[in-house]
């Protein structure tokens, strides 16, 4: 398959006009649709809807845009990879990190690490745990940087040097911002925003000994900003890391710390059995000294 068609086929799909998409092209539209119409033929399969006025994509079509996307981005980064040269490295790292209180730590090594290698460019995803888990799986990342737990027989991984403490977030003129600690107690009798993954809610239940069946919950939630607002609303106290405070740097916004105590560490993962790019590689050592 002509990663060239594969170019074809996604200015098609994000144009949903052969016209337009041949304009951009600077092919003719009659080329333009043979190509598409004999992409179908090659894979079996419909991948637009042209019943109506606009091509629409199929099913078929939007999985194929999504493999489309990732196979042209690899092999964009497979051609850095192999510019690499004995005396400079260059390429690129595809690099996850969560927003928490690692991210000053990892953004510190990126601007570190290219002091070093100018020649290697950074392309950065924030994402919660789970988004992130499935960028490594489908290759999309190189490297994440995830918030413990995390199924680790499937990843490689290195522990990182930052912890988070779990607690309670609210507005700073609460009455509860006053307090020192936060006990299981007072979250059965408060409207919730949770944590989305349940990996996490259950480790944090486990430590506080909660009965997640009592807790007054209204909101999941993966990424922090738009847990803020709901918050500066005074109508939600969201489950969560002190690093969406500190992040924010919200004086709106109070961390109460959970007694028992609960700190979570930091893992930068990869794909077991998975060679890393050169790059990708010496970021990952570069990354790994620093921690030790």
């Amino acid at each position: 398959m002509d990663t060239r068609v594969l170019k074809y086929f996604l200015t098609v799909a994000n144009t949903n006009n052969i016209t337009k998409a041949a304009k951009q092209l600077h092919i003719t539209q009659p080329t333009l649709s043979r190509q598409i119409m004999e992409l179908e033929k090659e894979l079996d399969v419909a991948l637009f809807d042209r019943t109506q006025r606009q091509l629409q994509l199929t099913k078929a079509g939007v999985l194929f845009q999504q493999r489309a996307t990732t196979l042209l981005q690899l092999v964009d980064q497979t051609k850095d990879d192999l510019h690499q040269q004995e005396k400079e490295l260059v390429g690129s790292v595809n690099l996850g990190c969560v927003v928490s209180l690692v991210s000053p730590f990892m953004m510190k090594m990126v601007n570190d690490f290219q002091k070093e290698y100018p020649g290697v460019r950074f392309n950065i995803f924030d994402g919660d745990g789970d988004a992130l888990r499935r960028q490594i799986d489908e290759g999309r990342l190189d490297l994440a940087c995830l918030i413990e737990p995390v199924e680790a027989a499937k990843y490689n991984y290195v522990v990182l040097p930052i912890k988070e403490q779990w607690g309670l977030l609210m507005r700073s003129d609460d009455s509860l911002a006053q307090r020192t600690a936060i006990s299981k107690n007072d979250l059965y009798k408060l409207p919730l925003i949770l944590p989305h993954r349940n990996i996490v809610r259950d480790e944090v239940s486990d430590i506080l000994k909660l009965d997640q069946t009592k807790l007054n919950w209204m909101v999941t939630n993966n990424l922090p900003s738009n847990t803020i607002e709901l918050i500066r609303s005074g109508n939600y106290y969201a489950i969560g890391i002190k690093g969406i405070q500190a992040l924010s740097a919200d004086p709106e916004i109070a961390f109460i710390p959970f007694t028992p105590k609960k700190e979570t560490g930091h893992l930068l993962i990869w794909r077991k059995n998975n060679m890393l790019a050169p790059a990708a590689e010496r970021f990952l050592q570069f990354v790994t000294e620093r921690s030790n």
